[in-house]
């Protein structure tokens, strides 16, 4: 039997569903089409993840065949072209990936070709998991003690011996090459030294993985919260592209801490994070409308603000405020933001400036590398205050304070606001309290070198405080 699998957010060979049931019935075929909608830094990963996989497919003899064009168009004539029996991939948990997936599989069903998916994306199947009504979860804790008490997921499974056709030329007029799918950026090329930090696909993410359950997992429930401590797994954009797999490790941190290796504490602090990930995918497919519009549906009459200047310092790195101009840089500079400063960023823009999380939400999908639909979309309706399970509006976080007591010496400002270096650690997370002067010799003049805080925290806090206030009255 000849098998084409399609390649979606599955990007490994390692714990592959699909791969295996193919590789198991004869001839294997890998073929990934281009995606649609993906953010400029998510191009330059998928870039450099699907040469990864190209090259260890090659090393089995194999290789990845790419192609533009729509999968439901494309697979149907392929598998004519090729003799092939049936086409097996991975599902992806999106409204959009579930619409696209039901499309190829009906245009096969039409041609009396086999059609297989697997869930090679999540520890759970998100249909399987109901409330005691049968109602799927709203709040993430009963969601996840839930799916503690039912998780059984199968162990992972080596890489499959493959059984590649023997063709070596184009197999289709849809076929291109890696640089034909125009993923790199050109000019100007902004992801400069990404290539010195991240090491896109499959072996990247397996010496990630490596690499924390070496070291930081040992101190993950304070350091995660550290921006400037290398404290957390860096897994996500491996993950957003399925280079490593959640069951992989699941299994892998239930067996050290059977043995003792790992603490239940850190252990499952890290699976509660998988956790999180498995429900904002949950959400989307219970609630596939959360891609744009709010659960809360009484924010559809917040009054947002429309301050293009906030929103511009706000992207700019240049609002004032230490630690968000802090994370805002970084995440310009590494395609990466640290997780607590995500938050601190996301409430300032959604509540100090009133400026909607459509417009956070989609800076973050073109910038960060391991921009994900699910986690994006519910972390940003979370701070929001809108989202499912979310934060409450009136939970402002205050900037100042939330920098001294994450980055108390100002080591993470230092780093990523080079401007501040020399400021008193006092005054690190709020320099207009420091005397102009003492500044003025350190090398910094406000509102030149670095700018006064374009909003001010306690006006702001009850500007967004009356705004919200309004939805009070909306029954």
């Amino acid at each position: 039997m000849r098998t084409i699998i399609w390649f979606r957010e599955d990007l490994r060979l390692s714990d592959n569903t699909s791969l295996t049931y193919a590789c198991q019935q004869g001839e294997v075929i890998p073929v990934f089409f281009q995606p649609k909608g993906l953010g400029g830094a998510s191009k330059w990963w998928l870039h450099h993840s699907l040469a990864n996989l190209d090259k260890a497919l090659s090393e089995q003899g194999s290789q990845l065949n790419l192609f533009k064009g729509k999968p439901e168009v494309v697979l149907p004539k392929l598998c004519k072209e090729l003799n092939a029996d049936q086409v097996v991939w991975g599902r992806v948990y999106s409204p959009s990936g579930m619409e696209l997936g039901a499309k190829v599989k009906e245009a096969l069903d039409h041609i009396g070709i086999i059609a297989k998916s697997f869930n090679d994306q999540l520890l759970i199947e998100p249909t399987r998991i109901k409330n005691k009504q049968g109602s799927p979860f709203k709040v993430f804790t009963p969601f996840w003690r839930h799916c503690l008490s039912v998780l059984a997921p199968e162990p992972p499974l080596p890489v499959p011996a493959l059984r590649p056709t023997n063709h070596r030329e184009p197999i289709s007029d849809e076929q291109c090459s890696l640089n034909e799918l125009g993923l790199l950026p050109r000019k100007p090329n902004w992801a400069v030294g990404f290539e010195d930090i991240w090491k896109p696909g499959e072996s990247g993410a397996t010496h990630s993985w490596s690499n924390f359950l070496e070291g930081p997992i040992a101190r993950y429930k304070d350091d995660r919260d550290i921006p400037h401590k290398d404290g957390t797994s860096k897994l996500s954009p491996h993950l957003a592209f399925g280079e490593i797999s959640v069951r992989q490790l699941w299994f892998d941190l239930q067996g050290l801490m059977a043995s003792g290796e790992v603490s239940h504490t850190q252990g499952n602090k890290f699976l509660s994070e998988i956790g999180w990930r498995e429900f904002s995918r949950y959400l989307l497919v219970h609630f596939p409308y959360l891609e744009r519009s709010p659960f809360n549906s009484k924010f559809d009459h917040f009054p947002w603000g429309d301050n293009q200047e906030l929103s511009d310092a706000w992207t700019k790195g240049e609002t004032g405020y230490p630690i968000v101009d802090a994370g805002m840089r970084e995440l310009w500079k590494t395609g990466y933001m640290h997780n607590r400063v995500r938050m601190i960023v996301a409430s300032f823009l959604t509540k100090h400036c009133l400026t909607h999380w459509h417009v956070g939400m989609d800076w973050f999908w073109d910038t960060l590398l391991d921009a994900d639909i699910g986690n994006n979309t519910a972390s940003w309706q979370w701070a929001a205050g809108c989202g499912a399970d979310a934060a409450p509006y009136f939970r402002i976080f205050n900037p100042i304070l939330q920098g001294e007591k994450f980055d108390k010496e100002g080591s993470y400002v230092k780093k990523w606001v080079p401007e501040l270096s020399k400021v008193p650690n006092k005054f690190i997370h709020k320099p207009w309290e420091c005397d102009s002067l003492v500044l003025k010799e350190l090398g910094v003049v406000l509102g030149e070198d670095y700018p006064f805080p374009v909003v001010d925290h306690k006006q702001a806090r009850e500007t967004a405080l009356s705004a919200y206030a309004v939805l009070k009255t909306i029954d």
